[in-house]
């Protein structure tokens, strides 16, 4: 069984505060940011323009069904359209820290502070603490999930091995040596690891895990747990938005953040969902640097019934992701777009009809591609390898292309599968 290990509430003002004192200040945040984003954020002005809203418009909470919403998955055509971060920057772009590039393509900006994507309260729900080893799996090319929980564990006085990701026996070797007690990064490679490590003879000492970017299936976390001893907590968050829930040591839901205001929006309606009622994912931060007012994730859940958690934590919880609206889909902890997927196919004659298919085995993600031809090709095999090369390069995780005959995928086919199956 896991380790029993001390968490904390990291912030008793914030996440322990009562509900009527979290609306007034969520209230106060949100005037502040809606004046701020339409002051300096091009794009966001015109939209609260095009709206009919101005900042004096926005009183508090009762006021946020007016904004209008921006889509996720509008992000890389505002940003194609009006380079680099689509007018939503809101400060000069020489004080960020950094920008970053996630399958989309979408650009993400990195702002001041310490812990600029704020999963820090989440690291401290799971139990992480000062002076821990933190092995970081997650990855720290282009994208910002491997920095996102860098900046949460040294918050907190961890010392971060950045390990990234693949070569598991080199890492398998590093978190043995360095006495890694803390694990960041997904929960599928963390299986890999662990499993590689013990095959390998060599024992780690991970105690416990933050687990981000895939579904945690029940059935993993207790072989996680029962198996090799490790205590799994999860979280929520986008590279845009950076956290925004997590689990309690309750394991029952996902306390939303206190620093940023979750909606969920009936899919039909675009009106706030009743409790237990599934409905879009829909964030609003309240940070300087990259304003982004009522971002509509694309992911679906809900709000659990409002029940007092014995964790103390007074924030409403979410009820996991309950799945996803539209074509893109998270394979390996990184999205994949049928609208990417397709540009990519358009570049090869040869293609007449696609499909990505999703599968998993044995807690791992496995991405493949029916390709129909228009014409028969000289060499399929050379084929599918530029085409698998190419797919790679755009949307970052590696899939195998295999040629099908004509026929075989219909004219409605969905342009990426999902074919998983979650327990």
């Amino acid at each position: 069984m896991p380790t029993l290990r001390r968490t904390a509430i990291l912030d008793f003002g914030l996440e322990l505060e009562a509900d009527e004192v979290r609306q007034v200040r969520l209230g106060a945040r949100l005037r502040a940011a809606v004046a701020h984003a339409h002051q300096h954020a091009p794009r966001v002005r015109r939209a609260l323009d095009a709206a009919g809203v101005s900042p004096e418009d926005v009183r508090g909470l009762e006021d946020l069904e007016r904004l209008p919403v921006t889509r996720k998955d509008a992000l890389p055509a505002m940003q194609a359209e009006d380079a680099p971060l689509g007018g939503l920057l809101g400060v000069p772009i020489e004080r960020l820290a950094r920008i970053f590039m996630s399958p989309g393509p979408i650009f993400d900006p990195q702002g001041e502070g310490e812990d600029f994507w704020r999963f820090r309260h989440a690291l401290a729900a799971a139990g992480f603490r000062r002076g821990e080893i933190a092995h970081n799996s997650a990855s720290y090319h282009l994208t910002p999930l491997g920095f996102m929980l860098d900046a949460a564990a040294r918050s907190h006085g961890c010392v971060v091995v950045p390990a990234g990701v693949g070569q598991t026996d080199l890492q398998v070797k590093v978190a043995a040596h360095l006495k890694a007690t803390a694990y960041l990064g997904t929960p599928s490679f963390l299986h890999a690891l662990v499993s590689r490590a013990r095959e390998l003879g060599t024992p780690l000492q991970f105690e416990t895990a933050f687990v981000v970017a895939e579904m945690l299936p029940e059935t993993l976390r207790a072989e996680l747990e029962a198996d090799f001893g490790i205590r799994v907590l999860q979280g929520y968050g986008t590279a845009d938005l950076g956290c925004v829930a997590y689990e309690c040591p309750e394991k029952d839901g996902w306390h939303t953040h206190p620093e940023c205001i979750v909606e969920v929006l009936d899919l039909e309606t675009g009106r706030a969902a009743g409790p237990g009622q599934p409905g879009e994912v829909v964030v609003t931060l309240f940070d300087d640097a990259y304003p982004l007012l009522r971002l509509a994730t694309g992911d679906i859940s809900a709000f659990v019934p409002d029940l007092p958690c014995p964790c103390s934590r007074t924030a409403p919880k979410m009820a996991g992701l309950l799945g996803r609206i539209g074509d893109a889909l998270k394979v390996k902890g990184m999205f994949v777009r049928g609208a990417e997927i397709a540009a990519v196919m358009k570049r090869f004659p040869e293609v007449k009809r696609f499909q990505a298919v999703v599968t998993r085995e044995k807690h791992q993600d496995h991405l493949a591609y029916a390709v129909e031809l228009a014409v028969p090709a000289d060499d399929e095999t050379a084929l599918a390898e530029r085409l698998a090369n190419a797919l790679r390069e755009a949307v970052k995780i590696r899939g195998e292309v295999r040629i099908v005959p004509p026929g075989s995928i219909p004219e409605d086919a969905k342009r990426v599968d999902d074919r998983r199956v979650w327990k």
